[in-house]
């Protein structure tokens, strides 16, 4: 069954609805939190930052996943990351659950919540408590609702990401196919790295899954998707990416594998990858988006740690913003990732978008057009392609270039 892009984001399955407003917690002048609704008890399933230092929200929503997994709301804030605050950080938390939970009559333990931005300082509970209200007189199931809520989770982000597909499923009762929906919204910029990355990632949809199928499901996608990007080497404190599964879209609910479960795991993999691709895009201070492609490598893992080595380099990073066709920086990132190969059988190609340019092979570097090479490294969008020649295993990884401008945004964060 085809997977059709669609308009929209976190709206586009049927019974959910967003809003956002501009609650000065820390920005002015622009939307700072968002708020996620559905009309009917959703399964939810998540990961999580791999850093030991866990922000408030992130241990909040871990808890709901682990134990209840049912969910109806989301709140959202930009501008305080709610990190390192001690008890006063998980009280936040409650508080804020117990604000929507009375705002939209729903059970405070089914209110998720997300954080980022500044570590260290508390989230002010009046202006929070203020935008929950606020946002849940105005929540709506408009393509544009959530557009604007993807916009108000922001920080360093210089432009919004999200993404929508549809599908058909066959229908409850077993007469003909429904449309089923899945779309989601992500921010991320900078404390961009794998094991997840600095983001919040927020992912919807109507169709009618087992809630621990939804969990195998996502679980699965994130080491492709978003535990494939790397901006500057930081992994964050507020991790979370959350998948909300409500059935309103009438199918057959999904109890197993089967032709139904693959096209459902087909849908999350198109949106959590394009959002992480964007991510990638939209580094702090980027100027290229970067993807390095590793084929004929002997093992997943091993394709997945050579392709990751590259887009986690700074002298890689560094290369890229120069447009300098330096190629022993990958080769030499390749060569640390803690993969086993032989130089010697290796082709590493840098990918255009009329034609590509190959880098090495033999065990030695080739004569190359530097014209042609920078005009390559001059495209939006940066591309290497290295077949190990070992198996039949290939994994893809993005990043972006590194730049003055990286350091400029990262020396003054808190300001």
């Amino acid at each position: 069954m085809s997977i059709e892009r669609i308009q929209g984001g976190v709206t586009a399955a049927k019974g959910f609805k967003a809003a956002c407003c501009a609650a000065g917690i820390k920005y002015q002048g622009r939307t700072d939190m968002a708020m996620l609704y559905s009309d009917a008890p959703c399964a939810v399933a998540g990961t999580f930052t791999s850093n030991v230092v866990k922000a408030a929200p992130v241990i909040w929503d871990r808890d709901i996943v682990k134990n209840s997994g049912v969910a109806r709301a989301v709140v959202v804030n930009a501008g305080i990351a709610n990190a390192a605050t001690g008890p006063a950080g998980l009280d936040t938390c409650r508080q804020t659950a117990d604000c929507a939970a009375e705002a939209l009559g729903i059970p405070a333990d089914q209110v998720l919540l997300g954080s980022t931005g500044v570590i260290g300082p508390n989230l002010p509970m009046d202006r929070i408590a203020a935008g929950v209200a606020a946002m849940a007189g105005a929540l709506s199931d408009t393509p544009e609702a959530g557009t604007d809520a993807s916009r108000a989770i922001m920080t360093t982000d210089t432009v919004n990401k999200e993404c929508a597909v549809a599908f058909e499923l066959p229908a409850a009762g077993g007469q003909g196919a429904v449309k089923v929906h899945l779309g989601g919204m992500s921010k991320g910029s900078g404390m961009i790295h794998p094991n997840m990355c600095t983001m919040l990632g927020y992912v919807t949809t109507d169709c009618a899954i087992d809630r621990a199928l939804l969990q195998r499901t996502l679980s699965a996608v994130v080491p492709d998707t978003f535990n494939m990007i790397s901006v500057d080497g930081d992994t964050s404190t507020n991790d979370t990416l959350l998948l909300l599964a409500n059935g309103a879209a009438g199918n057959a609910p999904i109890a197993g594998e089967g032709e139904a479960y693959e096209t459902f795991v087909e849908a999350l993999f198109t949106v959590c990858r394009e959002l992480a691709v964007k991510m990638a895009g939209d580094g702090e201070g980027a100027t290229h988006l970067m993807e390095m492609r590793v084929t004929g490598a002997d093992t997943k893992d091993h394709a997945r740690a050579l392709a990751r080595s590259v887009v986690g380099s700074s002298l890689v990073k560094a290369m890229v913003f120069g447009k300098d066709a330096n190629c022993g920086r990958i080769l030499c990132a390749l060569g640390y990732a803690g993969v086993d190969f032989d130089p010697a059988v290796i082709e590493l190609y840098l990918v255009g978008e009329k034609e590509d340019l190959c880098f090495y092979r033999d065990g030695r570097v080739q004569d190359f057009d530097e014209e042609k090479a920078l005009a390559m490294l001059s495209e939006k969008a940066v591309r290497f392609v290295c077949d190990m020649a070992m198996g039949d295993a290939e994994a893809t990884a993005w990043g972006c270039d590194l730049t003055y401008d990286y350091v400029k945004i990262n020396g003054d964060y808190r300001s």
